[in-house]
């Protein structure tokens, strides 16, 4: 066979699109495991926990080089999904006189190309609210503060002045939280202790309080996407009882994984079929993996947001 062949013809397209299929369904599972930290642990726990997983998504080496055979078998399972639609149509140009495809296929197996479709509109807009925000949006820093009643100096009468300051801290990839702002919570005065720049590095000032043009750096903050995630589904606390955008964005997220589960739901075995590997022992074994991955995966993906919206805690 050619090499055109191997990736023109119509046996070669349903072997690349069961491969990057499954390959698919190996990220839901690791995407699900990363996501899970924002409604199986809370408080700083969670948000540190998320913001960890989130940067070592983006730094490690070996997840990029993933990330980016993900993107491609993304584009390469669509367009090939699309492309064998066509072709099916286009060899069966006028439909049969008597014609019940109910009899002997699914309804998930018939709208493929319609699933995958309203699938790869879901990916672009999840991109866009949160892949390109991570990139390309300014997010704040993971902070956190704390509050000190504590000697700031004396008066006249050589009297302790005490006062409330509030310290900021940022978490770095250390593992550490270090101190970048104190305010006196009486006055208003702030007085930063770190230098921030591109973002997320973390660089010392002069004790006199100048800006230090050769400060040396104490380490790298991390982005502050959990709050990003709960922001875009989390219910306002205060003014109006219900963010209209983030019930939207809920029920959008919820009905793709109604989607997503209708496309594995046939996908997920006939991917297994389209590579030769069919055999009355463990095909039925096949079947109820995949349609058992097809209720769960996409479950516990749309659980989250509405966890999220509802503000329950597991």
């Amino acid at each position: 066979m050619s090499k055109s062949a191997l990736l023109t013809s119509s046996i070669a397209k349903k072997y690349w699109m069961a491969l990057t299929g499954l390959f698919l369904c190996t990220f839901l599972v690791g995407h699900l495991i990363g996501n899970l930290q924002l409604i199986l642990k809370t408080g700083e726990e969670g948000r540190r926990a998320f913001n960890e997983y989130a940067y070592f998504m983006q730094h490690n080496i070996f997840i990029k080089v993933l990330s980016y055979i993900t993107y491609i078998s993304i584009l390469f399972h669509a367009i090939d999904g699309l492309w064998l639609a066509f072709q099916n149509k286009k060899a069966r140009p006028v439909k049969y006189a008597y014609n019940r495809p109910g009899t002997n296929s699914s309804g998930a197996s018939r709208n493929m190309a319609i699933l995958g479709t309203l699938i790869l509109v879901f990916i672009v807009m999840h991109m866009v609210n949160f892949w390109a925000k991570m990139h390309f949006s300014h997010i704040p820093l993971h902070t956190t503060n704390k509050t000190v009643d504590m000697t700031v100096g004396y008066d006249e009468m050589g009297q302790e002045v005490r006062r409330k300051i509030n310290f900021e801290y940022v978490l770095t990839t250390a593992g550490t939280y270090q101190e970048v702002k104190a305010t006196d919570l009486e006055t208003g005065n702030t007085s930063d202790m770190m230098e921030v720049k591109d973002g997320t590095m973390l660089y010392n000032l002069e004790k006199s309080g100048e800006r230090n043009a050769n400060g040396l750096k104490a380490g790298e903050g991390y982005k502050d996407l959990h709050s990003v995630v709960m922001g875009f589904f989390g219910q306002k606390k205060e003014g109006f009882p219900v963010n209209s955008l983030a019930l939207w964005a809920t029920i959008f997220y919820t009905i793709s994984m109604i989607v997503l589960a209708f496309h594995l739901w046939h996908g997920f075995a006939a991917a297994f079929q389209s590579l030769g590997l069919r055999h009355k022992r463990y095909t039925p074994a096949i079947a109820f993996l995949g349609k058992t991955f097809a209720i769960i995966i996409p479950l516990l993906f749309a659980i989250i947001p509405v966890l999220l919206y509802l503000q329950i805690e597991l």
